[in-house]
């Protein structure tokens, strides 16, 4: 089995560095904020006593930022951000354009988790309890009126409507192509997210349909539009954009495998979300599909009940453990393996130098054997 290797020290290879790109993107992201907070005074439409914000109020541009603040790896600017250098983003000058696509990604990505966290009826992300969770305990300690689920879930989906909203600002405001690319991606998304609810709901497992999903909710959103759209700020041509767009979707299709593991099988203090929602919540994942031909018979109740969204806490570790034992897993890392071999190869046609090539295959591997 191929493990993750280390790969030699490169040189500094551009100006623009993934660290002043981010800076550039935090940059961007307060100037939103703030414009965005100055928007509703000018309208009138913040009471300046402070009385919205008193029991149950929310503050929802504060809300925004400080759930910006406490990002991730931010694996989409940083793939944007090399997009652009392979299409020789320094050349055409276009930093301003990438830190914005950035901060538009980061915005965007804020928007699917809290809505992520919402239909899957998650308590917690990265370590923190969710912004429904946060707003339906509020709810109940202050003694509101009406059902406090409901209005936890109400405020999480305003709050992510309005990073939807200044999401789509930014990146429809680069370039007609970007603002093309941007519109694909977000259909892309919601396409995968439509397509993995209605597939739960409908009991349906298949391997086809769970790549797709797995592809469109989670690969292409994650890697190969943000590289593409990085590239497309730079100005990049069509040569430049087939083997990048190649090379994107082998390294989201192991990152989707990835992140399918970890949903079974990830330790909560390191991922910083619940381990077991996948089996808990019955997604129509691939290792679902593969469980059923490899598990034996004796635990064909587990994935019956797994299906019916009816699995109890231990049966969700048993089912976890009948999948590691009878090589699910194995077969997973054996696919991961060979999408990050073929990424490797795919690399070596790309428009671009060594030392870019030798970053972007730190970055394929740190996605496809990232920490469970």
């Amino acid at each position: 089995m191929h493990h993750r290797t280390d790969p030699a020290p490169a040189p500094e290879i551009a100006a623009v560095t993934p660290a002043s790109t981010f800076r550039a993107v935090d940059a961007v992201l307060d100037r939103t904020f703030a414009e965005m907070a100055d928007l509703l005074v000018e309208a009138g439409a913040r009471d300046p006593r402070g009385v919205d914000e008193a029991g149950l109020g929310i503050d929802a541009v504060r809300e925004l930022a400080q759930r910006s603040a406490n990002h991730g790896k931010r694996v989409r600017p940083l793939l944007a951000h090399w997009g652009w250098v392979v299409a020789d983003g320094e050349r055409t000058g276009s930093a301003d354009g990438l830190a914005r696509l950035g901060a538009a990604l980061e915005l965007l990505h804020l928007f699917a988790l809290i809505q992520d966290d919402v239909m899957d009826r998650s308590d917690t992300r990265r370590g923190e309890a969710t912004l429904h969770v946060v707003a339906a305990t509020a709810h109940e300690v202050h003694g509101g009126l009406g059902d406090p689920v409901l209005f936890g879930d109400s405020v999480a989906t305003l709050v992510g409507d309005l990073a939807l909203s200044e999401a789509t600002i930014l990146g429809l405001g680069i370039s007609a192509r970007v603002s093309r690319a941007w519109r694909l991606m977000t259909l892309e998304l919601v396409e995968g997210q439509l397509l993995d609810i209605t597939h739960t709901a409908d009991r349906r497992h298949d391997h086809d349909t769970a790549r797709r999903i797995s592809r469109l909710k989670t690969g292409r959103y994650t890697v190969t539009r943000p590289l593409q759209l990085g590239a497309l700020v730079a100005g990049a041509t069509d040569e430049v954009l087939a083997p990048l767009t190649e090379w994107g979707d082998l390294v989201g299709d192991a990152f989707g495998l990835r992140d399918d593991v970890i949903g079974v099988w990830g330790d909560p203090a390191v991922t910083g979300k619940p381990a077991g929602d996948d089996l808990r919540n019955g997604k129509p994942t691939a290792l679902l599909v593969w469980a059923e031909s490899l598990l034996p018979s004796r635990h064909h109740d587990l994935l019956q009940r797994c299906a019916a969204g009816a699995l109890r806490p231990h049966e969700v570790d048993r089912l976890a453990d009948a999948m590691l034992r009878c090589g699910v897993r194995d077969r997973a890392e054996e696919e991961i393996d060979g999408l990050v071999r073929a990424a490797d190869a795919t690399a070596a046609r790309l428009p671009t130098t060594p030392e870019v090539r030798h970053e972007l295959d730190a970055v394929a591997q740190s996605i496809a054997w990232r920490s469970l």
